[in-house]
Order: C-alpha cells, then structure tokens, then sequence
C-alpha cells in the first residue's frame, strides 16, 4: 500500500486531533468523501462523542441529525461496516434503551424524528420490542392521518370535475365565480355588499379516477421526515376513487409500493430509509406509469443530491414538463427547519419552470388542490417563505 494511502487511514482511524502528526509524516490529503467518512465516524468515535452529551446524543432535537447521519452511512462503508458502526452508535449513544426496552416506546410521544430513526434501524430493534415499535409508527401514522386526511380529501373533491355542479352544498367545492356573476344584480352598493340568492357548487367527485398522482420519494437518510409524510400523504390519496395513485421509493434501487398503500404502517415499513440516491433511475421508472401525461402531477421528493447520471436525469425533467406532466419537487416535507439540498441542481430544475421548494406538513392539502388545478406555485411559495 501507497504511504499517503497508508497516511490517509490512520487519519481516518484516529480522527482530527492526529492531524497535525499525521502532516508531519508527509500529509493525508483528504478527499470530500474522505472528509464526509471522517465526520461521520467522530459522531461515534471522537474524543467528545462518548456518553449522552456528544453531538448526537439524546432523543429531542438532535434526532433529524442522528437519522441523517445514520442514513449516510450506506454510502460509505460496507454492510458489515455499517452493522458494526450503528451497534456502537445505540450503544453510546443513548439509544439502546429507545430501541430495545418496549416500555420506554410505550411512553414516548409521537414524534417524526423518533419514528424515522426507528423505521431506519428496525432491523436492529429486538424481537421484544418489534411490536412496541409498529405500534409507535402507527400512533405517527394516526396523528398525521387526523391532522391531514380530511384537508386533503377536501382539496381533491375541490380541484376535480370543476366544470360540473351539484346541488349538494359544500363551503370546499363552492363555485366562487359563477356565484358572484348569477347574482351581480343582488349587489348593495349603499351597503357595498353582494347578497346572493343562490350559492352554486362543482361536483364533489370525480366517478373514477380521472386523474394520476405519483409520488417518487427519496430514501435517502436526510428524507427520513419527508418520506413519513409523502407516503402517509400517498396512502390517504390512493383511498381516494378519483385518482390513480403511485407510490414509489428510491436510493440506489427503485421500489414501488403502491400495492400496499391500504396498510400505511406495513407501507413504511417497506421504505429502507438511508443510502445513496439514484433520482434519475427513479424519473425513468415513473415515466413507464403515465398514460395521459395532461392528467398527471408527479411529486419528486428529493434533497437533489444526485449519485447516478445527473444530465440524463435533467433531460428526463425537462422531457416530463414538455409532454404535459407537472411536475414538482419537494426538497422536504419538514418543519425541522430550512433542508439541505443540492443548490446547483435545484437552479437548474427550477429555470426548467418546474417548482423546487420544501413544504410544512399542514401546507400540503393546499398544494395539492394548487397542483391538481395546475395553478402557478409560485404565490404559494412565497407565502410559505414569508411565513418561516
């Protein structure tokens, strides 16, 4: 072995504080997945990492850090690596009794980051606490069907068969300019008010499904929190009779568990969140699922961070947005604060006027009625900036 390669090692195995040693031998010129390795492995093994008060310790705030960094691992060691690196994490890293005592899931809170680290290491959970955890995942599952499920059902049943009208009232699907122009003449000026003799309605829904969503969702370990929402989001749409829905999840490999869209829990339990990213393979295989490109709205949920053939993957964007399809790209579903995304890809994505924001949870029944209406996004952007 080369002495830099052999320099570069020991750097690796003992971490930033050999560094001045380490020059002093010759150097070790680190690469930037050198440097991503080095940082990955002192969340564990560094000087300040041992107990609960290292970087990643506890189970509050720092847990979208923890789930990032544990999904990043499967982009750079091997799977025996890994085994052995996520042992020593929940050893010292306070998690063994999260993951191995069901009684101490039983008396957490629901909780985003909690669920999606337990979704990333369930392969490690004991066969004691395997059910305590589903059963935490479907309390997350739950909260987020009762905060969202109806606002979305409302935003579908608002957005399709706008030609059409129903006598039946509904405050969702009220038509508001047939209803200000049949009763223009029941205007008030002295008290510069419209009194309406008759409210009218768009049909409620749609008979079959008239329409096509797929959601593509990254695995990656920084999506953790995106993928608990677009796939619970994908679950409620496909109960839904006027759309088609697809569900499909991506890291390397292309997944589609859209068959399993009635079972939310067992949905994402079959998303493997962590590992590298391949968005373009992922495009390809949705572009195999649209039939009417006119009556498709993809959602790419992605931080952009593309490790297979990014130009290719661009002229795929392009193609979808120039046969009809909307597109839209979602760099987080997450109030965890603003993503970490890959800002050249990002720009490139959104001069091809397809929309590349994150998104709050509680803002998706609204994008989703913008999205099915195909209105411009970019008033709803704005307003979701302002108010963060």
């Amino acid at each position: 072995m080369e002495h830099q390669q052999i320099l570069k090692r020991w750097r690796l195995i003992l971490g930033a504080e050999s560094q001045d040693k380490i020059s002093t031998l010759g150097g070790a010129a680190l690469s930037q997945e050198d440097i991503l390795m080095d940082s990955a492995l002192s969340q564990i093994y560094g000087s300040s990492s041992s107990g609960k008060g290292g970087k990643l310790g506890g189970h509050g705030a720092s847990s979208p850090q923890l789930t990032k960094w544990l999904g990043d691992l499967r982009t750079l060691f091997s799977p025996m690596e890994i085994k052995v690196i996520q042992k020593d994490a929940i050893e010292r890293k306070g998690l063994k009794q999260l993951l191995f005592e069901p009684e101490m899931l039983d008396g957490l809170e629901p909780d985003i980051s909690t669920a999606s680290l337990l979704l990333m290491l369930k392969d490690q959970i004991p066969a004691k606490a395997k059910d305590n955890a589903r059963a935490y995942i479907a309390k997350i599952v739950e909260d987020i069907n009762r905060r969202l499920s109806d606002d979305l059902r409302r935003s579908v049943t608002a957005a399709l068969n706008r030609r059409e009208h129903s006598p039946i009232p509904s405050a969702s699907a009220l038509d508001y300019k047939m209803t200000i122009r049949r009763n223009l003449k029941n205007y008030d000026p002295q008290r510069k008010v419209l009194l309406p003799e008759k409210f009218y309605f768009f049909e409620r829904a749609a008979k079959s499904a008239s329409r096509t969503v797929i959601l593509d969702i990254d695995q990656s370990g920084s999506m953790g929190e995106s993928a608990i929402y677009s796939s619970i989001m994908g679950c409620i749409l496909a109960s839904i009779n006027a759309l088609k829905t697809h569900i499909i999840a991506f890291d390397t490999a292309v997944n589609d568990l859209s068959d399993l869209c009635s079972d939310p829990v067992e949905l994402l339990y079959g998303i493997q969140l962590g590992g590298g990213t391949d968005i373009n393979m992922s495009v390809a295989y949705c572009q195999e699922l649209i039939t009417e490109p006119s009556k498709t709205t993809m959602f790419i949920v992605t931080d952009l961070y593309e490790g297979g053939n990014r130009a290719q993957l661009e002229r795929r964007l392009s193609e979808l947005k120039a046969s009809g399809v909307n597109v839209i790209v979602l760099l987080a579903i997450s109030d965890s604060g603003k993503p970490c995304y890959d800002t050249q890809l990002a720009e490139k994505v959104s001069a091809m006027d397809i929309p590349c924001f994150a998104c709050p949870p509680e803002k998706l029944p609204e994008l989703l009625d913008a999205a099915l209406k195909k209105r411009s996004l970019k008033a709803f952007v704005q307003n979701v900036y302002d108010k963060k």
